[in-house]
Protein backbone atom coordinates (compact mmCIF):
# COMPACT_ATOMS: atom_id res chain seq x y z
CA UNK A 1 0.00 0.00 0.00
CA UNK A 2 3.06 2.24 0.02
CA UNK A 3 3.04 5.47 -1.98
CA UNK A 4 5.10 8.66 -2.18
CA UNK A 5 1.99 10.83 -1.71
CA UNK A 6 2.29 13.68 0.82
CA UNK A 7 -0.25 13.11 3.59
CA UNK A 8 -0.50 16.57 5.15
CA UNK A 9 -2.79 17.67 2.32
CA UNK A 10 -4.21 16.50 -0.98
CA UNK A 11 -5.95 17.86 -4.05
CA UNK A 12 -9.49 16.74 -4.79
CA UNK A 13 -10.98 17.72 -8.13
CA UNK A 14 -8.53 20.61 -8.36
CA UNK A 15 -8.98 21.95 -4.82
CA UNK A 16 -6.57 21.69 -1.90
CA UNK A 17 -7.69 19.87 1.23
CA UNK A 18 -5.59 19.90 4.39
CA UNK A 19 -5.42 17.04 6.88
CA UNK A 20 -6.62 16.16 9.42
CA UNK A 21 -10.06 17.02 8.06
CA UNK A 22 -13.56 16.65 9.45
CA UNK A 23 -16.23 15.20 7.16
CA UNK A 24 -19.81 16.01 8.14
CA UNK A 25 -22.41 13.26 7.61
CA UNK A 26 -25.48 14.36 5.62
CA UNK A 27 -27.95 11.49 5.23
CA UNK A 28 -30.75 12.45 2.85
CA UNK A 29 -32.46 9.14 3.58
CA UNK A 30 -35.59 8.19 5.55
CA UNK A 31 -33.97 5.11 7.11
CA UNK A 32 -30.33 5.70 8.09
CA UNK A 33 -29.47 4.21 11.49
CA UNK A 34 -28.89 7.46 13.39
CA UNK A 35 -30.56 10.38 11.63
CA UNK A 36 -32.81 8.76 9.05
CA UNK A 37 -35.81 10.91 8.19
CA UNK A 38 -34.70 13.98 10.17
CA UNK A 39 -34.41 16.00 6.96
CA UNK A 40 -37.84 14.99 5.69
CA UNK A 41 -41.15 16.83 5.52
CA UNK A 42 -43.77 14.09 5.46
CA UNK A 43 -42.37 11.63 2.88
CA UNK A 44 -40.25 14.08 0.90
CA UNK A 45 -36.75 15.41 1.51
CA UNK A 46 -36.87 19.01 2.73
CA UNK A 47 -34.11 20.59 0.64
CA UNK A 48 -34.06 23.79 2.70
CA UNK A 49 -33.69 21.82 5.92
CA UNK A 50 -30.89 19.72 4.41
CA UNK A 51 -29.12 22.85 3.19
CA UNK A 52 -29.39 24.45 6.63
CA UNK A 53 -27.91 21.33 8.24
CA UNK A 54 -24.98 21.55 5.84
CA UNK A 55 -24.52 25.27 6.44
CA UNK A 56 -24.31 24.62 10.18
CA UNK A 57 -21.65 21.95 9.67
CA UNK A 58 -19.59 24.29 7.49
CA UNK A 59 -19.88 27.02 10.13
CA UNK A 60 -18.68 24.53 12.76
CA UNK A 61 -15.58 23.73 10.73
CA UNK A 62 -16.31 20.81 8.41
CA UNK A 63 -14.18 21.01 5.27
CA UNK A 64 -15.97 18.03 3.68
CA UNK A 65 -19.69 17.24 3.50
CA UNK A 66 -20.60 13.60 2.77
CA UNK A 67 -24.02 13.41 1.13
CA UNK A 68 -25.71 10.02 0.96
CA UNK A 69 -29.04 9.05 -0.56
CA UNK A 70 -28.95 5.29 0.11
CA UNK A 71 -28.85 3.90 3.63
CA UNK A 72 -26.13 1.33 4.30
CA UNK A 73 -27.14 0.50 7.88
CA UNK A 74 -27.19 -3.22 8.73
CA UNK A 75 -30.25 -4.85 7.17
CA UNK A 76 -30.95 -2.03 4.70
CA UNK A 77 -32.15 -2.58 1.14
CA UNK A 78 -30.84 -0.82 -1.99
CA UNK A 79 -32.85 2.06 -3.44
CA UNK A 80 -33.56 2.82 -7.08
CA UNK A 81 -31.18 4.98 -9.07
CA UNK A 82 -33.95 7.54 -9.54
CA UNK A 83 -34.59 7.80 -5.78
CA UNK A 84 -30.91 8.24 -5.00
CA UNK A 85 -30.46 10.91 -7.67
CA UNK A 86 -33.49 12.84 -6.37
CA UNK A 87 -32.09 12.76 -2.82
CA UNK A 88 -28.55 13.79 -3.70
CA UNK A 89 -28.13 15.90 -6.85
CA UNK A 90 -30.27 18.98 -6.02
CA UNK A 91 -28.50 19.36 -2.68
CA UNK A 92 -25.05 18.97 -4.23
CA UNK A 93 -25.88 21.60 -6.85
CA UNK A 94 -27.07 24.07 -4.23
CA UNK A 95 -24.09 23.48 -1.95
CA UNK A 96 -21.62 23.83 -4.81
CA UNK A 97 -23.06 27.27 -5.54
CA UNK A 98 -23.00 28.35 -1.90
CA UNK A 99 -19.90 27.11 -0.05
CA UNK A 100 -16.18 26.69 -0.51
CA UNK A 101 -16.23 23.15 0.85
CA UNK A 102 -15.38 19.71 -0.54
CA UNK A 103 -18.52 17.76 -1.45
CA UNK A 104 -18.47 13.99 -1.14
CA UNK A 105 -20.91 11.54 -2.72
CA UNK A 106 -21.65 8.68 -0.32
CA UNK A 107 -22.65 6.32 -3.12
CA UNK A 108 -21.94 3.08 -4.94
CA UNK A 109 -24.10 3.98 -7.95
CA UNK A 110 -22.35 4.88 -11.22
CA UNK A 111 -25.06 7.29 -12.37
CA UNK A 112 -24.87 9.21 -9.10
CA UNK A 113 -21.09 9.45 -9.43
CA UNK A 114 -21.36 10.86 -12.94
CA UNK A 115 -24.21 13.28 -12.30
CA UNK A 116 -22.73 14.27 -8.96
CA UNK A 117 -19.45 15.18 -10.64
CA UNK A 118 -21.34 17.41 -13.07
CA UNK A 119 -23.27 18.96 -10.17
CA UNK A 120 -20.07 20.03 -8.42
CA UNK A 121 -18.97 17.13 -6.19
CA UNK A 122 -15.29 16.49 -5.45
CA UNK A 123 -15.14 13.03 -3.82
CA UNK A 124 -16.69 9.59 -4.26
CA UNK A 125 -17.03 7.79 -0.92
CA UNK A 126 -18.00 4.22 -1.81
CA UNK A 127 -18.70 1.57 0.83
CA UNK A 128 -18.44 -1.05 -1.93
CA UNK A 129 -15.04 0.20 -3.14
CA UNK A 130 -16.21 0.65 -6.76
CA UNK A 131 -17.31 -2.99 -7.07
CA UNK A 132 -20.86 -2.29 -8.26
CA UNK A 133 -21.13 -2.85 -12.02
CA UNK A 134 -19.92 0.23 -13.91
CA UNK A 135 -18.68 2.07 -10.79
CA UNK A 136 -14.96 1.74 -11.52
CA UNK A 137 -15.45 3.00 -15.06
CA UNK A 138 -17.62 5.88 -13.85
CA UNK A 139 -15.07 6.97 -11.24
CA UNK A 140 -12.27 6.69 -13.78
CA UNK A 141 -14.08 9.04 -16.16
CA UNK A 142 -14.19 11.82 -13.54
CA UNK A 143 -11.38 13.67 -11.75
CA UNK A 144 -12.93 13.08 -8.33
CA UNK A 145 -11.05 11.67 -5.35
CA UNK A 146 -12.18 8.15 -4.41
CA UNK A 147 -12.44 6.64 -0.94
CA UNK A 148 -12.31 2.84 -1.09
CA UNK A 149 -13.97 1.20 1.91
CA UNK A 150 -13.87 -2.41 3.06
CA UNK A 151 -17.18 -4.17 3.64
CA UNK A 152 -17.67 -7.90 4.07
CA UNK A 153 -20.88 -8.81 2.23
CA UNK A 154 -23.74 -6.35 1.60
CA UNK A 155 -25.58 -4.08 4.06
CA UNK A 156 -28.58 -6.43 4.08
CA UNK A 157 -26.54 -9.35 5.43
CA UNK A 158 -23.12 -7.99 6.46
CA UNK A 159 -23.64 -8.49 10.21
CA UNK A 160 -24.70 -12.14 9.83
CA UNK A 161 -21.71 -13.84 11.48
CA UNK A 162 -18.79 -11.97 9.85
CA UNK A 163 -15.54 -13.96 10.04
CA UNK A 164 -11.88 -13.34 9.16
CA UNK A 165 -8.64 -15.28 9.31
CA UNK A 166 -6.87 -12.07 10.40
CA UNK A 167 -9.07 -8.98 10.24
CA UNK A 168 -6.21 -6.49 9.84
CA UNK A 169 -4.46 -8.45 7.11
CA UNK A 170 -7.72 -9.42 5.37
CA UNK A 171 -8.96 -5.82 5.26
CA UNK A 172 -5.55 -4.54 4.18
CA UNK A 173 -5.32 -7.17 1.46
CA UNK A 174 -8.73 -6.23 0.09
CA UNK A 175 -7.87 -2.52 0.04
CA UNK A 176 -4.51 -3.21 -1.61
CA UNK A 177 -6.27 -5.17 -4.35
CA UNK A 178 -8.86 -2.45 -4.93
CA UNK A 179 -6.05 0.15 -5.11
CA UNK A 180 -4.33 -1.96 -7.77
CA UNK A 181 -7.59 -2.32 -9.69
CA UNK A 182 -8.06 1.46 -9.63
CA UNK A 183 -4.51 2.14 -10.76
CA UNK A 184 -4.85 -0.39 -13.58
CA UNK A 185 -8.08 1.30 -14.68
CA UNK A 186 -6.26 4.63 -14.91
CA UNK A 187 -7.18 6.37 -11.64
CA UNK A 188 -4.21 8.39 -10.40
CA UNK A 189 -2.89 7.23 -7.00
CA UNK A 190 -3.18 10.80 -5.73
CA UNK A 191 -6.96 10.49 -6.01
CA UNK A 192 -7.23 7.45 -3.73
CA UNK A 193 -8.19 7.26 -0.04
CA UNK A 194 -8.93 4.18 2.08
CA UNK A 195 -11.37 3.30 4.87
CA UNK A 196 -11.19 0.05 6.93
CA UNK A 197 -14.97 0.09 7.21
CA UNK A 198 -15.74 0.04 10.92
CA UNK A 199 -19.08 -1.69 11.49
CA UNK A 200 -19.40 -3.01 7.95
CA UNK A 201 -19.30 -6.79 8.29
CA UNK A 202 -17.35 -6.78 11.55
CA UNK A 203 -17.99 -7.92 15.11
CA UNK A 204 -17.10 -5.76 18.08
CA UNK A 205 -13.83 -7.67 18.43
CA UNK A 206 -13.01 -7.05 14.75
CA UNK A 207 -13.72 -3.32 15.11
CA UNK A 208 -11.55 -3.04 18.22
CA UNK A 209 -8.67 -4.88 16.57
CA UNK A 210 -8.88 -2.64 13.52
CA UNK A 211 -8.86 0.49 15.68
CA UNK A 212 -5.94 -0.79 17.74
CA UNK A 213 -4.05 -1.21 14.47
CA UNK A 214 -5.24 1.92 12.66
CA UNK A 215 -1.65 3.21 12.49
CA UNK A 216 -0.86 0.25 10.20
CA UNK A 217 -3.29 1.65 7.64
CA UNK A 218 -2.26 5.27 8.27
CA UNK A 219 1.37 4.44 7.52
CA UNK A 220 0.50 2.79 4.22
CA UNK A 221 0.83 5.88 2.04
CA UNK A 222 -2.83 6.74 1.39
CA UNK A 223 -5.15 9.07 3.32
CA UNK A 224 -7.24 7.09 5.83
CA UNK A 225 -10.86 7.92 6.60
CA UNK A 226 -12.27 6.76 9.93
CA UNK A 227 -16.04 6.62 10.36
CA UNK A 228 -17.23 5.47 13.79
CA UNK A 229 -19.72 8.22 14.68
CA UNK A 230 -22.64 6.86 16.75
CA UNK A 231 -21.95 3.29 15.59
CA UNK A 232 -22.99 0.12 17.37
CA UNK A 233 -19.44 -0.64 18.54
CA UNK A 234 -19.75 2.39 20.84
CA UNK A 235 -23.10 1.14 22.09
CA UNK A 236 -21.66 -2.31 22.72
CA UNK A 237 -18.84 -0.84 24.81
CA UNK A 238 -20.79 1.84 26.69
CA UNK A 239 -24.33 0.47 26.76
CA UNK A 240 -25.61 3.80 25.37
CA UNK A 241 -28.27 4.10 22.68
CA UNK A 242 -27.54 5.74 19.34
CA UNK A 243 -28.20 9.32 20.42
CA UNK A 244 -25.98 9.11 23.52
CA UNK A 245 -22.74 7.97 21.91
CA UNK A 246 -20.98 11.29 21.39
CA UNK A 247 -18.37 10.85 24.13
CA UNK A 248 -17.50 7.35 22.95
CA UNK A 249 -17.21 8.55 19.37
CA UNK A 250 -14.91 11.40 20.38
CA UNK A 251 -12.71 8.97 22.30
CA UNK A 252 -12.34 6.81 19.19
CA UNK A 253 -11.71 9.86 17.00
CA UNK A 254 -9.00 11.05 19.39
CA UNK A 255 -7.29 7.67 19.34
CA UNK A 256 -7.48 7.45 15.53
CA UNK A 257 -6.08 10.96 15.07
CA UNK A 258 -3.23 10.32 17.49
CA UNK A 259 -2.34 7.26 15.41
CA UNK A 260 -2.34 9.29 12.18
CA UNK A 261 -5.87 9.19 10.73
CA UNK A 262 -6.47 11.86 8.11
CA UNK A 263 -10.26 12.26 7.86
CA UNK A 264 -12.85 11.82 10.62
CA UNK A 265 -16.39 11.25 9.39
CA UNK A 266 -18.93 12.42 11.97
CA UNK A 267 -22.48 13.51 12.67
CA UNK A 268 -21.16 15.87 15.37
CA UNK A 269 -18.87 18.37 13.65
CA UNK A 270 -18.47 21.01 16.38
CA UNK A 271 -17.28 18.59 19.08
CA UNK A 272 -15.08 16.70 16.62
CA UNK A 273 -13.38 19.92 15.54
CA UNK A 274 -12.40 20.45 19.19
CA UNK A 275 -10.79 17.01 19.16
CA UNK A 276 -8.93 17.75 15.93
CA UNK A 277 -7.61 21.07 17.23
CA UNK A 278 -6.44 19.61 20.55
CA UNK A 279 -4.75 16.63 18.87
CA UNK A 280 -2.98 18.90 16.39
CA UNK A 281 -1.51 20.91 19.28
CA UNK A 282 -0.43 17.76 21.12
CA UNK A 283 1.26 16.46 17.97
CA UNK A 284 2.97 19.80 17.31
CA UNK A 285 1.04 20.42 14.11
CA UNK A 286 -0.48 23.77 15.11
Amino acid sequence: MMSEISLDRCYVAGRELQFPAVMGVVNTTPDSFSDGGTLYQSTRLDLDKAFDRCAKMVQEGATILDIGGESTRPGSDPVSVEQELERVIPLVERLARSFDVALSLDTSTPQVMLEGALAGAHIINDVRALQREGALEAACSTDLAVCLMHMQGEPKTMQAQPAYDDVVQDVSGFLNQRIEDCLTAGIDKKRLWIDPGFGFGKTLAHNIELMQNISYFCNGGYPVLVGVSRKSMIGAITGKDVNKRLAGGLALATYALMQGAHIIRTHDVDATMDVVNVVRVLKGEQ
